[in-house]
């Protein structure tokens, strides 16, 4: 099973430094998180995007996937969003990642006319997608947080340049089980991502195995080459414990699951 670490739990940090963190303590991957004020960020030049993929390359680590922030369901025209999608794509494509990882943001509206949003837009963008060698992945998050509200949008766009990244954590907070997410998304799954916190009322991140969540329940579903990636959340949560000293562990309790 390879492993990735999402480079939110180390933020600002510069690329080759969380480069170094990876290769030193066991990762296979990162996941890369874009946004201003970080190493991969939307305003990348060609040379920028350049030299973070050769930093990435002479680490021996697989760039996973782009983690950006568009919100595929979002209220509001499509053109923006689908605009937003498309320079996603180029950039994960420009660093070697496999996956553009979206939100679905759905808002307070009905959920039916949310879905019906994204599917559209995600529609509009797969055969370009395809094209870069880029899935575009949809967390299961806030209006779409369960396996299968993620999955009716999937269904609805039926194109194997659209999957899924199943956050184990907010899958649980809906009420489903490890298998019932794994029925909804496995069809299509691009990688899970793992975290652990005390409960529902703290969120506040943990190290692996150390909290409440059904990770090895999970991680027995996936099939044998399955990626799976850490997502710390640092910046939501100034009092969690840095990462960096918790990545050894994380990597052997990944790797003993």
């Amino acid at each position: 099973m390879p492993i990735a670490y999402s480079t939110l739990g180390v933020p600002r940090l510069p690329l080759a430094e969380a480069s170094r963190l990876a290769a030193e303590h066991g990762w296979d991957g990162l996941e890369l998180r874009c946004a201003e004020g970080e190493s991969v960020h939307p305003a990348m030049t060609a040379a920028e995007r350049r030299a973070a993929a050769r930093t990435l390359s002479a680490h021996g680590l697989v760039p996973l996937a782009l983690a950006s922030y568009t919100g595929v369901a979002a209220p509001g025209p499509d053109e923006p969003v689908v605009r937003a999608l498309r320079a996603g794509l180029r950039l994960a494509a420009d660093l070697g990642a496999a996956g553009l990882r979206v939100f679905p943001r759905g808002g307070d509206g009905p959920i039916a006319e949310a879905t019906e949003r994204a599917a559209r837009r995600l529609a509009a963008v797969a055969p370009e997608a395809e094209r870069l060698g880029v899935r575009a992945l949809v967390e299961t998050h806030d209006s779409h947080r369960g396996g299968r509200a993620v999955a009716r949008i999937l269904d609805r766009v039926a194109h194997p340049a659209v999957g899924a990244l199943w956050d184990l954590l907010h899958t649980h907070l809906a009420g489903e089980t490890p298998a019932e997410s794994w029925a909804a998304l496995g069809p299509h799954l691009g990688h899970v991502q793992v975290k652990d916190v005390a409960g529902p009322e703290d969120l506040t991140p943990l190290p692996l195995g150390t909290g409440i969540l059904p990770i090895a329940d999970c991680l027995r579903l996936l099939p044998a080459g399955a990626w799976v990636c850490w997502e710390y959340e640092a910046p939501w949560h100034p009092g969690a414990a840095p990462l960096p000293p918790l990545l050894a562990a994380g990597a052997r309790f990944l790797g003993a699951a």
